[in-house]
C-alpha cells in the first residue's frame, strides 16, 4: 500500500508541477501581451518599389461548400493583376473537382487573375505535399496561403505584404477573426480558445522574440525561407508547426500582426472538432520529439526561449497531466482519510490551487480584452 501510495504522489507531484509551469508560461506571456501595448508605437510600413509578385496558394480537399466564397474573396483582392497568381492546389477526390474548375473557369471570364487549377496525381504528403508541389510552379516571391473555410478582406494582402521590413522575416501571420462564432455553445468555446491563442500567445512570444508559429493559413512566406528551411515536409501532422521551428533554427523570423485579421469559419460539427484537436495535439508532440533536442543544444538561443518552446511544442501534455490529477484524486482522498502520514504532502499540494487562479486571472483578463474589442469593432 506504501509503495502505491509514493508512486501515486510522485505522479500526482509531476502533474501538479506541470500545470504550475504552464500557469506561469501564460502569466508572463499575458505581461508581456501588456507590455507590447505599452510599448507599441506607429511604425512606417515598407514601401516597395514596385509590390512583389506573390502567389496564393489555396489547398482545398473536397471543398464544394465554401471554395466558391474563398475564391470569390482572393479574386476581389485589392492588389496588381500583373503582380498576382492564384493556385488551386485541388486534392479533392469526390465531385468537386468538376465544380472547382468550372469555377474557376467563370471567374477566369469575369476578372484578369490568373488563376490556375493545379490537380496532383496523387495525395503523397497531403497538405504538405500540395503546398510543396505547387511551390515548384509558383511564380512568386512571397507565398500566401488560406486554408478553404477563409474569406479575406480585400485589403489583407497589401497590408500583410508591407510588414516584410526586415530581409530576416521568413514569414509574416495574420490574426484569425470568426464569422460563425454565436452558431452554438461548441463554437463560441472554440473562438474563445483560438482568441487566447492569438491575443495572448503569438503576441507574447512575437514580443520576447521566442519562438512562435505559422497557424497554417492567413498568413505569407518569404519564399526563400521555405527553401532554405527544407521545404514543405509530411513528417507531422502539423506540418506548419514544423517548417516554422526549422525556419527559425535557420535564423528566420516570423512576425506576427495582430492589427490585420484574416475572417475564417469555425468547424460546428463535433467530429470536425475532434478531428481538427487530434491533429494539433499529436502534430504538436510530434515536433517535440522532431525539434526539442535541437533547440536544446543551439547555443545562440537564449535559454528562456528553450524553455518557451518546450511548453509550447508539448501543450497538450496539460491535458494529459488534467485527467492524471482528476483520476488519482481519489485514491489519494482515501489516503488522506485513512492515514496522517502523508499529510505533509497534501499540506503541500494546495499551493498548487495558485495553477488555478493565474490561469483564472490570465483568462478573465483577456476574456474581457476579446469582448471589449468585438464592441469596438466589427469582424
Amino acid at each position: 500500500m506504501n509503495i502505491l501510495t509514493i508512486f501515486f504522489i510522485i505522479i500526482y507531484s509531476v502533474c501538479s508541477l506541470s500545470i504550475f509551469f504552464f500557469s506561469i508560461i501564460h502569466l508572463e506571456l499575458y505581461l508581456n501581451y501588456k507590455k507590447s501595448k505599452t510599448k507599441a508605437k506607429n511604425k512606417i510600413l515598407t514601401n516597395f518599389k514596385n509590390l512583389p509578385f506573390v502567389t496564393v496558394q489555396l489547398p482545398i480537399y473536397n471543398e464544394q461548400n465554401v471554395i466558391k466564397r474563398l475564391l470569390n474573396a482572393v479574386v476581389k483582392m485589392d492588389y496588381p493583376s500583373d503582380k498576382i497568381e492564384i493556385q488551386v492546389l485541388d486534392d479533392s477526390d469526390d465531385n468537386s473537382t468538376a465544380y472547382v474548375k468550372n469555377l474557376i473557369s467563370n471567374l477566369k471570364n469575369k476578372s484578369s487573375r490568373k488563376i490556375n487549377h493545379i490537380i496532383r496525381k496523387n495525395r503523397d504528403g497531403f497538405k504538405a505535399g500540395a503546398l510543396k508541389y505547387g511551390l515548384e510552379l509558383a511564380k512568386g516571391n512571397y507565398i500566401a496561403i488560406f486554408d478553404a473555410d477563409f474569406v479575406p478582406k480585400s485589403d489583407w494582402l497589401k497590408k500583410t505584404i508591407c510588414e516584410f521590413e526586415e530581409p530576416k522575416i521568413g514569414v509574416v501571420q495574420t490574426k484569425w477573426n470568426h464569422i460563425n462564432k454565436n452558431f452554438s455553445l461548441l463554437t463560441k468555446i472554440q473562438a474563445f480558445a483560438l482568441d487566447i491563442h492569438f491575443t495572448l500567445e503569438q503576441v507574447g512570444r512575437n514580443f520576447n522574440s521566442y519562438f512562435l508559429n505559422f497557424n497554417g493559413t492567413a498568413g505569407i512566406w518569404r519564399k526563400e525561407a521555405i527553401l532554405n528551411s527544407g521545404n514543405w515536409n509530411s513528417d507531422t501532422l502539423t506540418e506548419d508547426l514544423d517548417l516554422s521551428y526549422r525556419a527559425q533554427l535557420r535564423g528566420w523570423r516570423i512576425k506576427y500582426v495582430e492589427s490585420i485579421n484574416a475572417p475564417a469559419e469555425i468547424p460546428f460539427l463535433i467530429g470536425a472538432v475532434k478531428s481538427q484537436q487530434f491533429r494539433w495535439n499529436k502534430g504538436g508532440a510530434e515536433n517535440f520529439k522532431k525539434h526539442f533536442f535541437n533547440i536544446l543544444k543551439n547555443n545562440n538561443l537564449k535559454f528562456s526561449t528553450k524553455v518557451h518552446s518546450a511548453f509550447h511544442l508539448f501543450s497538450s501534455s496539460v491535458f494529459l497531466s488534467v485527467f492524471l490529477l482528476s483520476f488519482l484524486s481519489v485514491p489519494l482522498s482515501y489516503v488522506s482519510n485513512v492515514t496522517s502520514r502523508f499529510n505533509w504532502f497534501f499540506n503541500f499540494s494546495s499551493l498548487f490551487v495558485l495553477s488555478t487562479i493565474i490561469f483564472f486571472y490570465v483568462y478573465w483578463k483577456l476574456f474581457k480584452l476579446v469582448n471589449k474589442k468585438k464592441n469596438q469593432f466589427i469582424f
